[in-house]
């Protein structure tokens, strides 16, 4: 049976796509991956040992993505958004028990991107032991610019990434701080889930994350990949 041997109750909704620099064509997403604590000092900021953790994840939604706009709408039901910088690579293979070696073949490509998210309702929930969705997953919580392919920039491994608020450095840090490198990520990724093409993943945030308030504008980059301008309204 296939899609097209019944009709929908409602429309479909429209594939997300991102755009990719240098090209017409647009990356379909699939599912968003996000990694947690994967800077050593971020981890500390949060009360957490980088040194004892393996790695752990959580999910965004593909339409929570935002991009091609500058204006970013701040959310409801908090009065406590922070910022992350992060560095998304997009997949376009995927697979289980990924080995390490094969990973680069697999990446499409890389953009700067911002995990935005309610900590005060990200901290009830801690507090709870229930999940993050709530201070994660919310609409436009994923600012993202423009994919750049790895065929262009190769698999950065180091490099500045940064952010600045009005003008003031807020974080900063490099790649090669990672306390999982982003090889390492998709073969973990793939022992607990099937990867495919479309699969997008945000490596971690450095030190320094912290609230936003209506009329902040925010500025982040990561070297060799771009950058991203937002305007909290």
């Amino acid at each position: 049976m296939t899609d097209t041997d019944h009709p929908y109750v409602f429309p479909p909704a429209p594939v997300t796509a991102l755009p990719v620099r240098g090209s017409d064509a647009r990356f379909p997403v699939r599912r968003i991956y996000c990694v947690g604590r994967n800077y050593a000092e971020h981890a500390r900021e949060m009360g957490h040992d980088p040194d004892r953790e393996p790695p752990f994840f959580f999910q965004k939604n593909p339409d929570d993505l935002f991009f091609g706009e500058t204006r970013w709408p701040y959310p409801p039901a908090t009065d406590d958004v922070h910022h992350e910088i992060e560095l998304a690579m997009a997949l376009s293979a995927g697979g289980q028990d990924i080995d390490p070696a094969d990973v680069p073949a697999m990446v499409f490509g890389y953009a700067v991107a911002l995990d935005m998210t309610r900590r005060d309702l990200q901290g009830i929930a801690k507090k709870a032991g229930r999940p993050w969705e709530v201070g994660k997953a919310f609409a436009c919580s994923a600012p993202i610019g423009a994919l750049v392919p790895a065929t262009a920039i190769g698999h950065p491994a180091a490099g500045r990434i940064a952010l600045s608020v009005n003008g003031q450095i807020r974080q900063e840090g490099d790649l090669a701080q990672m306390i999982w490198s982003p090889v390492e990520i998709v073969a973990t990724l793939s022992r607990l889930f099937t990867l495919a093409p479309g699969d997008l993943i945000l490596t971690g945030t450095p030190a320094g994350v912290g609230p936003v308030v209506r009329g902040d504008r925010l500025a982040g980059s990561v070297e060799g990949v771009g950058a991203l301008e937002i305007e909290v309204v």
